[in-house]
């Protein structure tokens, strides 16, 4: 059973209170934390936005979304109780004229508890929304301000960004919010390599043959057509939820589990990343843009019919990567990585395979591969695949079997979502998840490389089916280095 400690009352404003972020995760994750008793009932969360609106009708919006998001977990005869912490104030953060006069009316006096200032906004409003915030005399000691990504859409952009955030807030009150950071099992990846003898000694070009790390998405667009169509799937996942998992597989132990320790080391190995370039950029990279094709057994529209007017684009919605760290422990270890929308099911693993044992004393059927697998979604999870003898008379046969230790049903009790764990260390102050300024950075730097590359090289996406797991070229990368994108059974 998981055990909830409780964080101290805290002030929470969100900025973009009536968006789909806010009504799809903000405030189900407050609700939940709030039910198992980590949120005391003297706290405040405040939605603001431009909307006309008022506090019942926002609770009454932040009922339905937490209904909604909650399922089984719903609790009706709690709601009253919890709404209580709920309030609205209209406001126009990013208006200098704007009198903020009513916002902090409803804010705790003081600066000794934390006042969180959560910018679920475009990210093109960040710097002005701090800066107003420093006008209003609400950016003291007990301020943290969050920003969601992606920040920026390139290395300048984000430095642009840093550096307008910087002239109101201490980088130490700054949280820069990645949600795959909070996933349970993402966490537990540094457990079981820092934790555990048996897997640090392996973890190394010794014993692994090559990583795979895959964020595949079924859903196409969705209503993002726009913001997707300037960005694609480089910008969009790669630069941030891939990067930051390929940074947690392969980092150096740090000196003690604390928030610039582990950021350090993080940072050693996107400094460490070789560059991609022009010259090899078709070699070690696969662009690809879904077409029509089958999704659940059903016609599904490709990308351009999607886009509004059938417009013409060359935005990727695949990429696949090879990547290299070049430091002592991974030198020639190949890193895949691969992300895509409207791919044949939806998935997130991590997957370490380790090299064959040095003679194969089963035959060369039997195979004497050992993989660990741990799953992000949907089903969080970490499977250890091992060889053994299957039973039964008329020879030894060989098959490979998962020690599996599967989150649902090794803890009985609803453990929290990404959103949920991330809020509450925002408001214990604890960094330890978040990206520092430099990190964000240093990941734009090497993916600006990248997509100069492929503008160099005139390279362009290459239609795959919906449904599909990519592009043909995806699976011919790995082919030539005689390996095969892993698929669960």
């Amino acid at each position: 059973m998981a055990k909830f400690v409780p964080v101290d009352p805290f002030d929470i404003v969100i900025f973009g209170g009536t968006g789909d972020l806010s009504r799809r995760k903000l405030l189900p994750a407050l609700y939940h934390r709030w039910l198992d008793g980590q949120i005391p009932d003297t706290s405040t969360i405040i939605g603001t936005a431009r909307s006309a609106m008022d506090t019942g009708a926002y609770r009454e919006m932040a009922r339905k979304a937490c209904e909604l998001a909650s399922g089984t977990a719903w609790k009706e005869e709690e709601w009253p109780a919890f709404e209580k912490l709920i309030r609205y104030v209209q406001i126009d953060a990013t208006d200098p004229a704007a009198d903020w006069a009513a916002l902090k009316s409803e804010l705790t006096p003081g600066e000794t508890r934390p006042r969180v200032f959560y910018l679920a906004t475009s990210p093109h409003l960040y710097v002005d929304i701090c800066r107003s915030l420093g006008k209003a005399g609400l950016s003291g000691e007990g301020a943290r301000v969050v920003l969601e990504k992606p920040i920026g859409t390139d290395l300048a952009s984000a430095q642009a960004i840093n550096d307008g955030v910087a002239e109101v807030f201490d980088e130490r009150q700054v949280f820069r919010i990645d949600h795959y950071l909070g996933k349970e099992t993402v966490q537990n990846l540094m457990v079981l390599r820092f934790g555990n003898i048996l897997f640090e000694p392996l973890w190394s070009l010794n014993y692994i043959d090559h990583v795979q790390i895959t964020v595949a998405e079924d859903l196409g667009l969705e209503g993002r057509a726009d913001y997707y169509d300037r960005s694609g799937a480089l910008r969009d996942m790669v630069q941030n939820h891939l990067i930051q998992l390929l940074c947690l597989t392969a980092m150096e132990p740090p000196n003690v589990y604390a928030d610039d320790d582990i950021r350090t080391e993080k940072i050693k190995v996107l400094t460490a990343l070789k560059p991609i370039t022009a010259q090899d950029v078709r070699k070690l990279t696969v662009r690809g843009q879904y077409a029509a094709g089958l999704h659940a057994g059903k016609p599904a529209k490709g990308y351009l019919e999607e886009l509004s007017g059938g417009s013409e684009s060359e935005t990727e919605t695949f990429v696949a990567i090879k990547a290299s760290v070049g430091n002592w422990r991974w030198s020639g270890i190949p890193f895949y990585l691969r992300t895509g929308k409207r791919m044949s099911s939806r998935h997130s693993d991590i997957v370490i395979q380790f090299k064959s044992t040095p003679h194969n004393l089963f035959g060369e059927d039997a195979g004497t591969v050992n993989r660990l697998v741990i799953r992000l979604q949907p089903d969080e999870a970490v499977r250890l695949y091992v060889q053994i003898k299957e039973p039964g008379p008329g020879g030894l046969r060989v098959k490979s079997l998962p020690l599996n230790l599967s989150y649902a049903e090794s803890f009985t009790l609803r453990y929290p979502d990404a959103y949920e764990r991330l809020l509450m260390d925002i408001v214990r102050g604890n960094l330890s998840l978040f990206m520092r300024r430099d990190e964000v950075e240093a990941a734009w730097r090497w993916v600006d490389g990248l997509i100069n590359a492929w503008e160099e090289a005139r390279y362009a996406p290459e239609p795959y089916p919906a449904g599909s797991d990519g592009p043909l070229s995806s699976a011919m990368m790995m082919d030539r280095d005689g390996r095969q994108w892993w698929k669960e059974g």
